[in-house]
């Protein structure tokens, strides 16, 4: 029998300033130095603190403190990501395994474009006219670090209609890829899936029969090259074993991933700046905050004086318009100094409890030290919800005295040895990645073979988690990793 039931659900709607206070909470060290200078500029009531004078500087706090801030700029942070962001859109911290970007401490910043742009500025050098360039830009727009468009061409026409109000076909966003976006740099870009890329790119290469076989081989027998099919290929091209080593050297030279030659590029040069420092000192631990480029703010005292002034006036209603003004930038302001102090606290608090909860490995540098850990671990540690410690741990990098890495490497599955003592999975991924750097690529190690090898190592994998450790590293199956 079917029930039929009324369920009333409350929903909290969030206001514009919520939202940015957890986005400040995402961003990188870099990303929120440009944040601050931004604010600065765009907003006259909050200045740097400069005050010479302690005891004047005390007296400006207390007067800001009067200033009236809404329930909803004070809810506490947790909630505020909590309700905004579901469990689903939560990164899974579990699939990265541990990783050593060491750069050096202090990094040299060379300022360049963004990927998007770099590919923008080529494009408006071809002559389209106004709407076409329009539509150019927004395909433009779809294309990912890699440098693929993922989308299919009717989803493309379809927000163009939507979001330029500009009808399009799709044999025209067809024409405009091929023809334009995807003469530009690198080769490859614009490209919608793997053959794709890889054609476009041996189109670009001087004629000769190696290469028209490269094309064919692509074309007509992608399968066949991707699932490393020599026999059959040999056979259907009518070639030597030899002939068809030389011509899959030359496809393996041409690159799947145009778009990381500069994405990867601009990531190191701008991007990799540790948002903390972890030393050792005397056997203990001390955590810092990067926030070298980051001034201490205020609320201007101008500001707070001419609000004064203009509520003290008699004739208060013909200066309506203008206090609304000045609480307005002023309630900002106060806002802004108060998030930026919620967000240094947010951020130590989180490391803070990941230090501590690896704290033999932050000692020792020894990756076998590292414990099982996810975000519940360190969620119920300090008492916030799972989407805050996901938040603070995306994207951010710590400085060690063993290298500069990703905060959310530390993460890993529990997993047990055959002495029942728990281990993280980040030492079953290294001794795979071992094993596999070691086997004879003419004859690679299958994942049950794989798994055979770990546990006469002491380690109980089943086949199904080596396949999994193996997808999370990237790492092709046995029949990918064999050379001809």
């Amino acid at each position: 029998m079917l029930k039929q039931q009324l369920l009333q659900k409350g929903l909290h709607k969030l206001s514009p300033q919520q939202i940015k206070l957890m986005k400040l909470v995402q961003l990188s060290t870099l990303d929120f130095e440009q944040r601050v200078q931004q604010e600065l500029e765009e907003n006259p009531a909050l200045e740097e603190e400069n005050c010479s004078d302690l005891e004047e500087c005390s007296d400006i706090l207390e007067e800001e403190n009067k200033i009236d801030i809404t329930e909803d700029q004070n809810q506490s942070l947790d909630n505020i990501i909590d309700e905004y962001f579901s469990d689903d859109e939560i990164e899974d911290f579990q699939i990265n395994n541990q990783k050593n970007y060491s750069v050096k401490q202090h990094i040299s910043i060379i300022s360049g474009i963004s990927f998007q742009e770099y590919l923008k500025n080529q494009l408006h050098t071809f002559r389209l006219n106004e709407k076409d360039l329009l539509i150019a830009d927004f395909i433009l727009g779809n294309i990912d670090d890699d440098g693929y468009i993922r989308r299919k061409i009717t989803s493309i026409a379809d927000d163009i209609f939507l979001i330029l109000g500009k009808s399009v076909s799709t044999e025209k966003v067809e024409k405009l890829l091929v023809n334009y976006i995807q003469k530009l740099d690198p080769t490859g870009v614009g490209s919608r899936n793997l053959q794709e890329c890889l054609l476009i790119q041996l189109e670009k290469k001087k004629i000769n029969q190696e290469i028209l076989l490269s094309k064919r081989i692509i074309r007509d027998h992608f399968e066949s090259f991707i699932k490393k099919h020599y026999k059959k290929l040999q056979k259907k091209l009518g070639i030597t074993k030899k002939s068809l080593r030389k011509i899959i050297d030359k496809i393996i030279k041409l690159n799947p991933k145009p778009g990381k030659i500069y994405s990867d590029n601009t990531k190191n040069l701008n991007h990799i700046i540790p948002d903390f420092n972890i030393s050792v000192s005397d056997e203990k631990l001390e955590l810092t905050l990067n926030q070298r480029n980051i001034p201490e703010l205020k609320i201007s005292s101008l500001y707070l004086d001419m609000l004064k002034s203009y509520q003290s006036e008699k004739n208060i209603k013909e200066n309506e318009g203008t206090i609304v003004f000045l609480k307005k930038k002023i309630n900002s302001a106060k806002w802004f100094v108060d998030a930026i102090q919620q967000r240094k606290n947010t951020l130590m608090l989180t490391m803070n409890a990941i230090m501590d909860y690896q704290k033999e490995y932050f000692l020792t540098g020894d990756p076998v030290k590292i414990k099982p850990m996810i975000l519940k671990n360190i969620s119920k540690k300090i008492g916030v919800g799972i989407s805050t410690v996901s938040r603070v741990a995306n994207s951010k990098y710590v400085n060690t005295p063993y290298g500069t890495f990703l905060i959310k490497s530390f993460f890993s599955e529990k997993m047990m040895n055959q002495e029942g003592k728990e281990i993280s999975s980040i030492e079953i991924k290294k001794l795979l990645k071992e094993s596999i750097d070691k086997e004879n690529k003419k004859k690679p190690f299958t994942d049950e073979k794989l798994s055979k090898i770990l546990r006469k190592k002491g380690y109980l994998v089943a086949r199904r988690t080596i396949a999994k450790y193996r997808d999370q590293m990237h790492l092709p199956v046995a029949r990918m990793r064999k050379n001809l």
